[in-house]
């Protein structure tokens, strides 16, 4: 068991709430991926002159670290709050995954940014899907 997980484990407030601590653990991880990769592709975008998609990853870069803090502390949680930050993570990272998708095929880096991205919403897709029902 990694040191994330024994964390999250220790928490008793996302336990209590319900919160299902491996899919908690993959939206913690998919959003950090997404914090990083679009930080670095908003950098490579200004040097290729993409400045809409280096706006764009770096907002995506905010909002995946907010949201990923926010998940972090449990006992400040406000689940009608909690699902607003995810949603709209989830609809920045949709946008930021399209215009990236655009530069994909001369690109690497907006390549790379797309996917986690997309893997970020997908996981966080589950997650808001799996508290809707609790």
């Amino acid at each position: 068991m990694g040191m994330m997980m024994e964390m999250m484990e220790s928490m008793p407030e996302a336990q209590t709430m319900g919160m299902d601590m491996t899919m908690m653990q993959e939206c913690l991880e998919a959003c950090s991926a997404v914090s990083m990769c679009a930080t670095m592709c908003a950098d490579a975008d200004m040097g290729e002159g993409m400045g809409r998609c280096a706006v764009m990853c770096s907002n995506m870069a905010d909002v995946a670290s907010t949201t990923m803090r926010m998940m972090m502390r449990p006992s400040g949680y406000d689940m009608g709050v909690m699902r607003a930050m995810m949603s709209a993570c989830m609809t920045m990272g949709e946008a930021c995954a399209a215009e990236c998708r655009m530069h994909a095929e001369m690109s690497e880096h907006c390549r790379i940014c797309m996917m986690a991205c997309d893997a970020m919403v997908a996981s966080l897709r589950k997650m808001t899907d799996s508290m809707s029902m609790a």
